[in-house]
């Protein structure tokens, strides 16, 4: 079956932040896509829905086989079903495991720029928080190793990583996540690989995909590796991931610092992710071939067209980060919205100004259209 990409949906009215929150602008900004899910999980929905019944629910049967074959065929891995942690999103993971292993005054740790919310979960466990800027070295950006070491302190206990990396759309190497984790293993943190953007990757023979979940076993222990098919199916409203936690101890701290906090996940959400791991892989392989023409298209157009913007040549994701520091504009996202009309992701919330994130999910007459309005406005 052949998914069209291209046909425009209209957003606006339909409750979404992307559209609905700054409905005078055009947005590229929060990271969801324009496209209808695949026609596998709507039609999933639809068989729920007509059962007509909503009442408390469970991970069932189906999902639980589906993520079994998921881990299998896609991550190379085996995991026994009860170390899995189903959550209602990543965010509220992150934002445990900070609760569960760090005390008031203790610390986590990141690199930036990256997504927000790792930038304030801290505060959640009145923790402080350090950051450690990633470098680009010949061309491809990595950690700072000397940075880390010099950084860390005996109160830091999480390590939050993002992999594939938001904004910059770096796949980190399988050599780069173990050097990560024996730093972790060295200084006693507690490894938190985010990898919601994992099925995301434009080219995998190129750079493939190495989840903290390979990682050897002594390693692997002091991990919690985070994933959703939110991101790659666009079911993000579903509010629906889960957490792989091999090590008993750690599970159940992490899993005791929900309280009574978060609420039930929704049956909606679980159906979808099961009709996603099990039965949309022809949609999401056809996605990537789309975005990975959005992806070149949006650079060709800045290189052409913008050379005081420097786009990051991203591996995965469907999101751009461009270095709008030349244009010598203090928030150049600020400069869009005021001289454009668009709503894009201001770097500050990142962690670093001077900075814009650009989202290129959408037909691609539209992101066009966006990128016009981007020339005007640096015009």
């Amino acid at each position: 079956m052949t998914y069209d990409f291209d046909v425009p949906i209209a957003r606006q009215g339909t409750g979404c932040i992307k559209f609905d929150r700054r409905p005078e602008l055009d947005p590229f900004w929060v990271a969801d896509m324009d496209f209808a899910s695949a026609p596998e999980i709507l039609e999933a929905l639809h068989r729920r829905v007509d059962h007509g019944i909503f009442g408390y629910p469970q991970a069932h049967q189906g999902l639980n086989e589906a993520i079994d074959r998921y881990l299998r065929e896609r991550q190379s891995s085996t995991v026994p079903n009860d170390q899995i942690v189903h959550l209602g999103g990543l965010v509220p993971a992150l934002s445990l495991a900070a609760r569960a292993f760090c005390a008031a005054g203790e610390a986590v740790m990141t690199c930036t720029p990256v997504y927000p919310p790792f930038l304030g979960v801290h505060k959640d466990a009145q923790a402080e928080l350090i950051t450690v800027d990633h470098v680009c070295i010949d061309g491809q950006w990595t950690f700072d190793w000397e940075a880390l070491e010099a950084a860390v302190t005996p109160a830091t206990k999480v390590f939050l990583l993002c992999n594939p990396q938001n904004p910059l759309g770096r796949v980190f190497s399988e050599s780069e996540v173990t050097r990560l984790a024996e730093f972790c293993e060295k200084h006693q943190l507690i490894l938190v690989s985010d990898e919601i953007h994992c099925d995301l990757i434009h080219d995998e023979a190129a750079t493939p995909h190495f989840t903290a979940l390979r990682l050897p076993e002594n390693l692997r222990q002091r991990t919690i590796t985070l994933l959703s098919p939110s991101k790659t199916w666009n079911i993000a409203g579903l509010g629906y991931a889960f957490a792989v936690i091999p090590d008993d101890s750690i599970r159940r701290r992490f899993c005791a610092a929900r309280g009574h906090t978060l609420t039930e996940i929704n049956a909606l959400g679980y159906y979808a992710a099961e009709a996603a791991y099990r039965d949309g892989e022809s949609w999401r392989l056809q996605l990537i071939d789309y975005l990975r023409e959005n992806r070149d298209t949006l650079l060709s157009f800045i290189a052409e067209r913008l050379p005081q913007l420097k786009a990051v040549t991203g591996e995965a994701t469907y999101l751009v980060w461009i270095d709008a520091r030349e244009t010598g504009i203090e928030n150049p996202a600020l400069h869009l919205e005021k001289e454009a009309g668009l709503f894009v992701s201001d770097g500050a919330f990142f962690g670093w100004p001077g900075w814009f994130r650009f989202n290129f999910a959408c037909p691609r007459a539209r992101m066009l259209e966006g990128l016009e309005k981007v020339a005007r406005a640096f015009a």
